[in-house]
């Protein structure tokens, strides 16, 4: 399935990363702007409970072991099953968001999938921000279904490090 249409326009390389507010596991709420002063991988995925987006973060959870970047999934999953997800699977060098509250990925950043089966889910992209808040890396899959180019994410955020 191609990328899905999404609301707007991405942020890309070279612009400062747009607000981001976001519900963390035990409820509480959170923003990008108190990462600042560290690099951020944001990965953008529609739902932990799909077999991909299930695949992505374990797949970040094992490669940024140790790398020092601050790796942050946002999708409209609910606290909760965030939480029973990595649980679940010993996500410990992920951290992860829900956008169900703020919609600020969906809508502030243009992520949410515009038509079709998926709408107001998000898309398939992973953005890498310096310790400023410029974006220095950007990938929208180009399929749904496809997992992003994990090594060109981990050498942009070593870049930065």
């Amino acid at each position: 399935m191609p990328q899905p249409r999404t609301l707007s326009a991405l942020p890309g390389v070279g612009q400062t990363a747009p607000a981001l507010r976001y519900v963390k596991q035990d409820r509480s709420n959170h923003d990008l702007a108190a990462l600042r002063g560290e690099v951020v991988v944001l990965v953008s995925l529609p739902s932990l409970d799909t077999s991909v987006c299930a695949t992505e973060t374990r797949t970040f959870n094992q490669k940024v072991a140790g790398l020092g970047a601050h790796v942050l999934v946002i999708s409209m999953d609910l606290p909760f099953a965030m939480k029973r997800f990595c649980e679940t699977e010993g996500i410990t060098n992920v951290h992860t968001g829900s956008d169900f509250r703020y919609r600020d990925m969906a809508t502030g950043w243009g992520a949410a999938i515009a038509e079709g089966p998926m709408e107001g889910l998000h898309c398939r992209a992973v953005w890498v921000i310096d310790r400023q808040g410029v974006i220095r890396h950007f990938e929208l899959t180009p399929e749904l279904g496809a997992e992003p180019d994990y090594e060109a994410v981990i050498a942009a955020a070593r870049q930065l490090l």
